[in-house]
Order: C-alpha cells, then structure tokens, then sequence
C-alpha cells in the first residue's frame, strides 16, 4: 500500500528539536536517515516497532532485512527512489513487518526529504507505527462502505503481486513469488498448484505448501477429469464454492485433498495470445464462494500470471538458444598435451540472445608443440559470436600450417578486415615447446598473460603487442613483434579476456592487482584454480564474459636449458625474418644480451649459406648447453651432404666472408652429418643467468 497524498508528512518549521515525548503518546517511533553516510538512526519506539534490540541495530538500515520480507523490501525501495527522484517532499507507505517469532505485522511510514540548495537529497526524518489494528478497522469501515472500497483493495493485491512479478525472469522465479508464503497471503489462498502444457500433457511444476502433493498428478492428460485439466480444455476458469461441489465435480481428486480443509477453489486457465500454456489452481480453506469482483480480480490475476510465465519461458527458451550457440563456437573438446595439465572456463555473463566473442583454444603443433590462444571479439550478440566461430578456425588452421606466431596474428588479422563485419578483435597467442618451456608470445591489443610460480606468487608477463585483430590490417601495421620467455615446470601460464579483470569502480591495473593476489592465495590444481577464478567472477557479476586457459608444466625444479627450432623455406624472406626475430628474442631472454648481435649475425650466415647453396631448406635450432661452462649453441641443418669450403675473399668481392665471419665471432664451430644432409654448427660461451 502505498499512501502519498492524506497520509503524507508536513513538518513545521517549529519541530521540536526532541520529539521523543509526543510521539511516545501517539506509539509512533521516528528515524533520521543521513543519505551521504548511509546511517539511519531511530529511537527506541522505532525499534521496538521494528522488534529488535539496540544491539542488534548499528545503523544501517540493511540490517533489517531480516524483518522486512523481500516483496516489501522491494516496494519500499522502489516507493523512496522515485520519491528522491521526482522532487517529492515526502512520501507515505504500508508495509508488512515480519516480527521476532515470525507474525506479521501492517507497520505504516512518512517520510520528510530534506534537500540542499541544489535540490540534492541530504536526509530523510520521519514516523513508523504499527498499523494493524489500524488497518483492521479501516478493512472494517471499507466492508461496511461497500463493494467499491473491497475492489481498491483487490485491486492493490493484483498490484502487489504483479510488481513482485516483474522481478521474476526465469519460471522458478515466477513460482517462487506465487509460492512464498507472503505471495499466498496477498492471494488469501491456503495452497496452490500451477502445470504447465508441454506435449499435449499438463507438468505438474508447482505445488505448495509442503504436503499438498497428490500422488499421480505429476503428469496429466488434457481430458483427464482433473479441475486444471478442465480449465486447460475449455480455456475458462472454474470457481468451486464449497466442499460439496468438490467432491461431486471431482471425485477422483477430492479424496487425496481432504486433509487440506479446503472449503472453496479457484482454478485459472493461463493463456497468452489465445493460447493455453497452463493452469493455476488456488485452494483456500477459510472462505465459501466468490463475489463477482472477486472472481474477477482472480481472472486479471491468471492474465497477469501467464504473461510473467511466458516471458520467462521466452527468457530460458532465449538463454538456451545463446548458450547452445556459444558453446558451438568453442572448441568441443581441449586435446591432452603431453608435458602439461591444462583447464579452461568459459562464464558468459549476458542473458537472453545477448552472448559474447571471447574464446580460448589450444592447438596442438608439430614437434611436441602447442598453440594456446585467448581471444574478444568486440560486441555482445549472435555476430560476435559467428565472427568469433571463424576467427577461432582459421587462427588454428594457420597455425597447424607451421606458420611462425607473428605471421599466424598477422593472417588472422587480415582475414578479420576483409570479412564483411566492422568487428575487431583482441588475441593473444602462445606457441609453447613444452620439453624446454620455451614460449613465443604474440598479443593484439589483449591483456598480458599471467605466470604462476612454483612458490606460489605471479607475475604479469609485460608483452610489447601490435593492434587489435582486423584494425592492423586496416591501418597497414601488420608488424607484430614476438617475445620469447621460459616456463619452468611447475609454472602456469594463466591467459584471461578482460572480464576476470574488470571490476565495476576500479582501473585495469587496480583489478589486475587484485587478480594476482587471488592467484597468489589460489590452489597448486590448475583445475581448482580455474573453479576458484570463475567462481569469483559469477559473484561479482558484470556486463562481460570471461574465458580462462591455464596451461601448468608438468615437473618439479628449474629446467636444465631451453630449446627452440624453427623451419625456414627457400624463397620465403618472411619466414627468414621471423627466424632472426626468434633468434634474437631467446637470446636475449636466455641472458646473452650483450652478445646477442654477434649471435644473431652469425646465425644469420649459416641460413643464408643453407638457402643459397642448396636446393631445399633450413631448420635452425637455437639450445642452451649446461656444463663447465654455459653455451648457447646455434645449428643450421639442411638436406645437402656438400661440405661448406672457407675461402679468401678478395678486396673487390661482395661475398666469401661468411664462414670466416662464424670463426672470427664464434667461440667453436664446425660440420656434422645429419642423414643425407648436414648440420654446421656454433657455440657461444655466455654467463651464468642469476
């Protein structure tokens, strides 16, 4: 009930400063509500009416939920906003309060808003007073002044209901309004029943309170002699007025209820768009027979029910549908890879058709190698989704190609700008050798990737990265610059879209901050950590989904040398670039930083050597050797059994130097056979990593 206009509060300037004395004479109790800080003061009429102690009560008015049920909570809520929100100086409502031993009682308020100069709600001051007796008498006098004033109240109970019911988006939600206890008491029934129509059958899908279920109504036939059958069967509702009329009309039934007492019953044909989708029967066991504004309120009453029921149905029919096409798009299954323990979670955070493009994949690879992939197309709907479905193949199908991490960014990326969509799309690809832990990252425009360590903390993995996906490609800079590091065993490599970071009022780097600390204190089970990390995004809720891979290497201690191969075709200059990138990259993270040009210039000959003077190509493998001392050993491989010949050349000459270059600038170097082919190699003493 809500009372803004005869019951409104008028406060006089003149209000005494201490009023606790003349409300004391009237029972009411009063409250002070501080809008900037939140507290709500009351005084100790307010708590009695409320029935909880000083104690229990520190100021905020949350607190007192436990005696406000939701419905009324909801109401109350909704009633202050629009007031605050509309200019209103006050506001006046009826609610119902749930006392300590579980009675409810009317409890009325008035509400004086206090605004600043700029029009800003600072506080709100005002009366509460238990109202039941009062409203008792005015149901009384409403009686006795005639059908008019019982239809408002009627009318005020379709209302109640129906605002309750548009919170409810799913059919249990639906149900749970109709079947809380305060549901039937605005509804004045004893208990109730609901099925909907599936098949040509009636679902039995609720039933309540507790003890009402009749053995062998869980599924019904349209023509069974069963009352909600009856209403499905003829789409009109029928009134039951007395005990008498139940038990003739319904024999079969009848029996089973008996323990109910019911002595009336309604039961209501749900129909949306003239078509039935259920019914809903309401039992009452303290009334005979209907008025004609009753029944009529009941009839409104069923309308309203079958709309809220059918958006709902829509609703999970909707859910379905995208979280059917989402998991489509993924991938149905994430292969083992040896070496390695692997989890990946997706949450999808949108309801109805609204679905996201984030994805993951892991793409096995030639070599004991595998491709992990953390991707977000821009967008939340079913085009996101589709673009994401392709995007997601054919990164994996250049990737299997053999192409090097950059290359594979820089084709999806130009797939991506010529496909016919205004999407772009973050990405970040991890190609990984899991015998040496040595890792090739590329990233467009996504966040970095996440190392946990065997102790436990982590780390984030600053990445240098190019554009997103599809504008790369659209700007001209498909230049994507490759980073190499080392995943020791026992580290995870953790790859994340932005969904698990964000968080509603905090920056990037502020839920960055907050992810590595929830990593850090998380399980050693990559499983259990990812369980962990999703579930902490379902409860912080947010506009966005999250995709999660973590990829553990299996084994225990630091790993004894890293290793890194790369295949290189004639004629193809990229694929030469990208092997120098490569080179000069684990070089670097092997810490020869400050040999890596020699290394690199040196590397460089022996490819070209490979290339030019064979008719096939060159495999390069980049190791680090442990011993006495540390090396870094460089080996070019390629199918011809010529021996390279170190030669003079003269002054005028524009070649000849190569191999006398490797000798001057390698600390040892020298040919072995490999097959039918032959492999030179160098090696490069290096210090000691700290």
């Amino acid at each position: 009930m809500v009372d803004r206009g005869a019951s409104a509060l008028s406060l006089p300037d003149d209000w005494p400063a201490h009023p606790d004395p003349i409300l004391a004479l009237n029972r009411m109790g009063s409250f002070d509500w501080d809008l900037d800080t939140g507290l709500m003061h009351m005084d100790a009429r307010a708590h009695e009416i409320f029935d909880v102690r000083p104690d229990e009560y520190e100021g905020h008015p949350e607190t007192l939920s436990d005696r406000v049920p939701d419905p009324e909570a909801r109401r109350l809520d909704a009633l202050v906003s629009r007031a605050l929100k509309d200019g209103s100086e006050n506001y006046g409502a009826y609610f119902r309060l749930r006392r300590r031993d579980g009675s409810l009682r009317w409890t009325h308020t008035q509400g004086y808003i206090r605004r600043d100069e700029a029009g800003r709600p600072r506080r709100i001051v005002g009366l509460v007073r238990d109202a039941t007796e009062e409203l008792r008498e005015s149901e009384a006098r409403q009686e006795a002044r005639g059908r008019d004033e019982v239809r408002r109240q009627q009318t005020n109970v379709v209302q109640a209901i129906t605002a309750a019911l548009a919170h409810a988006r799913t059919v249990q939600d639906v149900i749970d309004v109709l079947k809380d206890t305060h549901g039937l008491t605005y509804l004045g029934a004893t208990s109730l029943v609901m099925g909907l129509v599936e098949a040509g059958r009636i679902r039995l899908v609720a039933e309540g309170p507790a003890g009402s279920f009749v053995p062998g109504t869980l599924i019904t036939r349209i023509d069974d002699k069963y009352p909600m059958s009856e209403v499905v069967r003829t789409l009109s509702p029928i009134f039951i007025e007395s005990p008498e009329e139940f038990a003739d009309r319904y024999p079969i039934l009848w029996p089973n209820i008996t323990d109910l007492s019911i002595t009336s019953a309604a039961y209501l044909p749900l129909i949306v768009q003239a078509r039935p989708i259920g019914a809903m029967g309401l039992l009452y066991n303290d009334r005979r027979g209907f008025t004609p504004e009753e029944r009529n309120v009941l009839v409104v009453l069923g309308s309203s029910i079958a709309q809220s029921m059918q958006r709902a149905m829509f609703y999970e029919q909707e859910k379905d549908l995208a979280q059917g096409l989402q998991q489509a798009m993924l991938p149905r299954s994430i292969p083992s890879v040896p070496g390695a323990d692997v989890a990946v979670r997706y949450r999808s955070a949108k309801i109805g058709r609204d679905i996201g493009g984030d994805w993951y994949d892991l793409i096995p690879l030639p070599g004991g190698r595998v491709g992990a992939v953390i991707g977000d197309v821009q967008g939340h709907d079913t085009h996101a989704a589709a673009v994401m479905g392709q995007l997601r193949i054919v990164l994996r199908a250049y990737a299997a190609e053999g192409h090097t991490p950059a290359t594979v960014m820089a084709r999806a990326s130009v797939f991506l700008h010529e496909l016919d969509t205004d999407r772009f799309a973050t990405c970040l690809y991890a190609e990984a050798d899991l015998s040496t832990g040595v890792m090739q990252l590329v990233r467009a425009g996504h966040i970095d990737p996440l190392v946990r360590q065997m102790d436990g903390s982590c780390r984030r993995l600053p990445v240098e990265g190019g554009l997103p996906l599809g504008l790369s490609a659209e700007f001209g800079r498909l230049e994507y610059p490759v980073d190499t590091v080392e995943l020791d065993p026992g580290e995870t490599l953790l790859l994340c879209t932005d969904g698990l970071v964000e968080q509603p009022g905090a920056d990037l780097d502020e839920g960055m901050g907050t992810l590595l600390e929830l990593i850090r204190s998380g399980p050693d089970d990559v499983r259990d950590l990812a369980d962990l990390l999703i579930d902490v995004a379902e409860e912080r809720g947010g506009d966005d989904d999250v995709a999660l891979l973590l990829m553990r290497r299996q084994g225990r201690g630091r790993q004894s040398g890293g290793r890194l191969q790369q295949h290189v075709a004639p004629g193809d200059p990229e694929a030469l670039t990208e092997a120098r990138h490569m080179i000069r990259s684990a070089v670097r993270s092997w810490g020869a930083r400050d040999c890596a040009d020699e290394i690199e210039l040196v590397a460089d000959e022996l490819i070209t050597n490979a290339l030019m003077h064979t008719e096939g190509s060159a495999i390069v493998t980049l190791r680090v050797l442990t011993g006495p001392d540390h090396r870094l050993r460089v080996e070019v491989e390629d199918s011809s059994s010529a021996l390279p010949r170190r030669r003079e050349a003269g002054e005028c000459e524009v070649s000849g130097r190569g191999l006398l270059l490797v000798d001057r600038l390698a600390d040892v170097w020298g040919v072995e056979a490999r097959g039918s082919g032959k492999c030179v190699w160098c090696e490069f003493i290096v210090p000691e990593r700290n």
